[in-house]
């Protein structure tokens, strides 16, 4: 009995780490890279507060460089940066975006107080503003 348990814990572990992608062993930086949809945005809490992004595709590049399409004609380009800060609940990842319209003069901006990847193909980032938050949904395109 004590050999079928292992045989089984052996094929169940062979099973998990050849069937799964292994993008959740990548870095977020390296599993970011790529073209992202904006699908949702939820606000939770009283209050208004006005957002950079509601839609629109992004693209981020692994220099550190993205590109944003609004969905409106708008065109942007710019930079963004994942950083790690280490709390008392353990480590959280922030996501900063900065991009431009170099046609309008148009700046986008927005700091995502926390960022986590959902699946291979999603991830969510939140901005906590006093009793509001927002989640942000992005889907891999």
């Amino acid at each position: 009995m004590k050999y079928l348990y292992s045989f089984s814990l052996l094929v169940a572990v062979t099973f998990l780490f050849t069937s799964c992608s292994k993008d959740i062993l990548k870095p977020y930086d390296d599993r970011i890279e790529g073209s992202w949809e904006l699908t949702d945005v939820y606000k939770v809490g009283i209050g208004h507060s006005d957002l950079a992004f509601d839609g629109g595709l992004f693209t981020f590049y692994g220099s550190g460089r993205m590109s944003y399409d609004d969905g409106y004609g708008g065109y942007y380009e710019g930079d963004w940066d994942i950083r790690r800060i280490n709390t008392n609940d353990g480590q959280i990842k922030t996501l900063k975006v900065y991009c431009v319209d170099h046609g309008n003069g148009d700046v986008l901006g927005e700091y995502f107080d926390e960022m986590i990847f959902t699946g291979t193909n999603r991830f969510e980032a939140y901005i906590y503003d006093g009793p509001r938050t927002y989640t942000f949904k992005f889907r891999r395109r």
